[in-house]
């Protein structure tokens, strides 16, 4: 049995990974799909004051307030940065570390080096705080979900998103981290202008090859193909 930890991406909640869950709990599989601070159940929590930092230690305090081990953590979008400062934290309590269509940073680097879009973002904010982004027509949609009953499922889980989460750095300073295995999965559905993903380089921190899987789907994978990505899970249950 592995366990899973799911982190949702900007704007989103624990409740996005709804379809993922059954598919891996059938499998035997522990799973937790946590809300990070300022959204879903912790969504009255949300203020300017929250940050990529504050992310970190919801990740990071939930591994260790359950004794997590051997965690295979997946980070969505945004929370590529999360997961790589949680993983900076705790790297002993990790089995694998799965950028899923996500940012994929160097240490001190903000949201704003990985995806230089954000700034455009922070500059039209309702002062600390950035609305979702609005929903544009196919093959767009809201966040790649195209479905209309899917795309009124999303708007019931989204939250502003605060701009210290896109301007905090990530600490990636802990040596160990390099030896945790990786594997990044990319939508290659239609993506908006100005979403540039950088290239994977071929090599892996740990020397290994890199791996990289691809989902033909919106950036919303978990809503739009959540049978084939929880079928990638398993792959690396089995690793």
């Amino acid at each position: 049995m592995s366990t899973f930890l799911l982190v949702h991406g900007a704007w989103h909640s624990g409740q996005c990974w709804e379809r993922v869950v059954p598919l891996l709990e059938d499998a035997g599989h522990r799973v937790l799909t946590p809300s990070l601070t300022g959204y879903g159940d912790k969504a009255h929590l949300l203020s300017p004051e929250v940050g990529l930092d504050t992310h970190v230690d919801d990740v990071v305090g939930l591994i260790r307030d359950h004794d997590l081990t051997d965690v295979v953590l997946v980070g969505h979008s945004y929370s590529g940065l999360v997961i790589s400062s949680a993983a900076n934290q705790v790297p002993e309590r990790l089995a694998h570390l799965v950028y899923l269509d996500a940012m994929v940073p160097e240490d001190g680097e903000s949201a704003l080096d990985v995806l230089p879009v954000t700034k455009h973002m922070i500059e039209a904010a309702e002062g600390w705080r950035i609305p979702p982004m609005p929903e544009q027509p196919a093959p767009f949609g809201l966040f790649g979900v195209t479905e209309p009953a899917d795309v009124a499922w999303l708007r019931t889980m989204l939250s502003d998103q605060p701009v210290l989460c896109l301007t905090q750095p990530v600490h990636l300073d802990n040596p160990a981290v390099n030896a945790i295995p990786r594997t990044h999965i990319h939508c290659t559905g239609a993506v908006p202008e100005g979403v540039i993903r950088r290239p994977v380089a071929a090599t892996q921190p740990n020397g290994t090859p890199a791996q990289v899987w691809e989902l033909p789907t919106g950036h919303d994978c978990m809503i739009t193909m959540p049978v084939e990505l929880s079928e990638l899970f398993l792959k690396l249950a089995d690793v």
